[in-house]
């Protein structure tokens, strides 16, 4: 995990002469800055905290229709100043929680500012003990959270305990406190209570199925649906069994999903063996399947945005997640580790540098690779220009890759005016503040987008990465009393939520299988193989690319 992280974390644009973003050799450019200074927090025993259920606020709850719940899409509820110890603010909007003065606010509230292990400032929620905030999480007859606290908490809780661990307590608390296992309880308050619980289990397993593959998970759920839908009601018993089925349609979704990844894998091979069984004469390059740079672009979007679909918002946390200090239980450690689709895509980027840098490096003639190398820069701007930063930072950066960049007759036959422009958007200068500028843009014009196509914003996956991983390790997540900072994970939610928005939108383009399956599973030269094309097109300059060149045609072609 550390060799992933440290492949994750590259946000430097490479100069002509680099290795791609995502470098997957031992001898990579790019590295995890990590920290040695130690956190300040002191972490002290977790109190024990009284139940929340006399201090929830009572408002207003109609059932809503189980639908497609989009994080980031909240509700702006209603905010009210607490009228003494009994009220309980509800938690508002993302907008109203954040300001520049960032986490600088006072954590420290007079009594009338807590209710239960929970403290507020200014009407938000701040800190509170884990159980406090558990059982903010389980309505009851007169409260349910806000849709803002749910997502917040579900992400950010399995920095704390295994999400089955949390369902486990999450059953416990609706069985026991909302009387679901008597059946002489009052059916009135039990018709209040089933749709809430209902909708909170159809708000969980829409936005984090991936929790659900945990067969811990399914049987507490499975239970639990069991309860409700086993009264008289048959709408709750319609609502569970669609709830159900909803699921588990998304999960046998994920699993063809990563079947398909796995044959692309285990089929893949280097470009160089196949270019010893076929003449280079006869071999397709990627202008042969698709000439319109306009067209790529538009197909490499249609990729983008598949593989960004099944990135679970849980898998920005479990990347980073640490061992809680407060956790006892070293042996699942590992197991919350589990980013699979996040790294899939940071694989999707290495392939497609390696690609662009394949397709100049193979030609004989100096004129076609020029032609190939103005081609990708045409594809790299059609990117921009659609919203797609991420295929458009790893063209730049396979066109940065060494065995390119020392072309120089080749570079020389090249009109970069356009390249220059592409790279002062992406220059790294400032913390990447003209690629923030035309994200922003981006994002703004998706929120006012008139049609399908001006909804695309696929950011550089290894900056958002590297911005969530900075805010983790920038902040401790408990305060020297023990209570989670919960301040922390209402920022850390806004920016993963923001992603869930664009994650979602579906690719307006039509579909060409010819270039969709040529950019999946064509082959690609190694990094050795690359240079040695690239030598074998432009000498060696030196004494070192000498050697280097006849050690790679030893080892690779087999010749002196």
């Amino acid at each position: 995990m550390a060799k992933f992280l440290a492949e994750l974390l590259g946000c430097t644009l490479p100069s002509k002469g680099a290795s791609p973003m995502f470098e997957s050799k031992s001898h990579s450019r790019v590295g995890l800055k990590s920290s040695t200074k130690p956190k300040t927090t002191i972490f002290s025993t977790l109190a024990s905290e009284k139940s929340l259920s006399d201090c929830k606020k009572e408002q207003q709850w109609k059932p809503s229709v189980y639908s497609s719940i989009t994080p980031v899409c909240f509700p702006s509820p209603l905010i009210e100043k607490p009228k003494g110890k009994e009220s309980m603010p509800q938690t508002p909007p993302f907008s109203a929680m954040f300001d520049s003065s960032g986490y600088n606010r006072n954590l420290y509230q007079s009594a009338e500012d807590s209710c239960g292990g929970l403290y507020y400032h200014d009407n938000n929620l701040l800190s509170g003990s884990l159980e406090a905030l558990i059982q903010h999480l389980v309505p009851n007859v007169d409260y349910y959270p806000d849709r803002t606290y749910i997502f917040t908490f579900l992400l950010s809780s399995r920095l704390f305990m295994h999400p089955y661990e949390l369902m486990a307590k999450v059953c416990h608390l609706c069985v026991e406190h909302q009387q679901l296992s008597d059946p002489d309880s009052d059916k009135n308050q039990m018709r209040k209570i089933a749709p809430k619980i209902l909708q909170l289990l159809t708000e969980w397993t829409e936005t984090f199925p991936y929790d659900f593959r945990d067969e811990r998970m399914m049987r507490n759920l499975k239970d639990l649906a069991h309860r409700i839908a086993s009264g008289e009601e048959q709408t709750y018993r319609k609502n569970a069994q669609q709830m159900m089925q909803c699921l588990i349609r998304k999960l046998a979704t994920l699993s063809q999903y990563e079947e398909v990844l796995a044959k692309i894998s285990s089929t893949s091979t280097d470009r160089l063996t196949v270019l010893k069984t076929k003449p280079q004469s006869i071999q397709r390059d990627i202008i042969t399947i698709c000439n319109d740079p306009y067209t790529l672009a538009q197909q490499l979007t249609h990729i983008e945005l598949e593989r960004l679909n099944y990135i679970g918002p849980e898998e920005f946390v479990q990347a980073f997640v640490q061992k809680d200090p407060l956790d006892n239980d070293k042996s699942c450690y590992s197991e919350r580790k589990k980013t699979r689709n996040l790294e899939a895509y940071v694989e999707w980027f290495n392939r497609l540098s390696y690609l662009v840098a394949t397709e100049i490096c193979m030609p004989v003639k100096k004129k076609h690779r020029a032609r190939m190398i103005e081609y990708f820069i045409d594809v790299a701007r059609e990117c921009f220009n659609i919203g797609n930063f991420n295929s458009l930072m790893a063209i730049i950066s396979g066109m940065n890759m060494s065995p390119v960049s020392r072309l120089k007759k080749t570079w020389a036959k090249v009109k970069t005016a356009k390249f220059d422009i592409l790279e002062h958007q992406m220059d790294p200068s400032s913390n990447f503040y003209n690629y923030r500028t035309a994200l922003r843009g981006a994002a703004q014009r998706s929120l006012t987008a008139h049609s399908s196509r001006e909804k695309i914003v696929i950011p550089f996956f290894s900056l958002l990465i590297k911005d969530i991983y900075f805010l983790n390790e920038g902040c401790a997540n408990r305060l020297p009393n023990g209570h989670v900072n919960f301040e922390k994970f209402w920022e850390l939610a806004k920016q993963v939520s923001e992603f869930m928005t664009w994650k979602q939108v579906e690719c307006p383009f039509e579909r060409d299988r010819k270039v969709l399956q040529y950019l999946l599973t064509v082959p690609v030269f190694s990094e050795d193989a690359l240079y040695l094309a690239s030598y074998e097109s432009e000498g060696p300059e030196n004494h070192i690319e000498k050697d280097r060149w006849k050690s790679l045609r030893s080892s690779l072609l087999g010749r002196v």
